[in-house]
């Protein structure tokens, strides 16, 4: 078992997704700024290249990522364990949004797969919240 929001955790991410099949276009690199985690604000990002997670890695890049999502540590665990859509969560305001919506939209066949969906639910067996 890995912990929520620790260097394991992202690297669990990227390693559980290694099955996705690819998706021509649909690319964006998405920055998460959890608030309120048990050892303060986590910042992480995930690089998705024609469908396939290329990158999960801690830490913040303003200059590189197309979307940063800021949410709660509550959402974030929900988000992970894949009980809160990320879209969902930015249309009902638990999640803020800046960025290129263009990107948001180009990715948003790939989160929202049934083999995203799997992704989350096997990181999530592995991890501790």
């Amino acid at each position: 078992m890995v912990q929520h929001l620790s260097p394991e955790w992202v690297d669990l991410q990227r390693s559980a997704a290694d099955d996705l099949p690819e998706r021509p276009g649909a690319t964006a690199r998405l920055q998460h700024v959890v608030t309120g985690a048990p050892d303060g604000e986590v910042v992480y990002r995930i690089a998705i290249v024609d469908g396939r997670v290329t990158e999960a890695v801690l830490g913040r890049d303003d200059a590189d990522a197309d979307c940063t999502f800021l949410e709660g540590h509550a959402d974030a665990v929900l988000i992970a364990k894949g009980d809160l859509d990320l879209h969902v969560g930015f249309m009902q305001g638990r999640v803020k949004m800046s960025g290129d919506m263009g990107r948001l939209m180009a990715v948003l066949p790939v989160t929202q797969s049934e083999d995203y969906k799997a992704v989350l639910a096997r990181a999530a067996a592995d991890t501790e919240f």
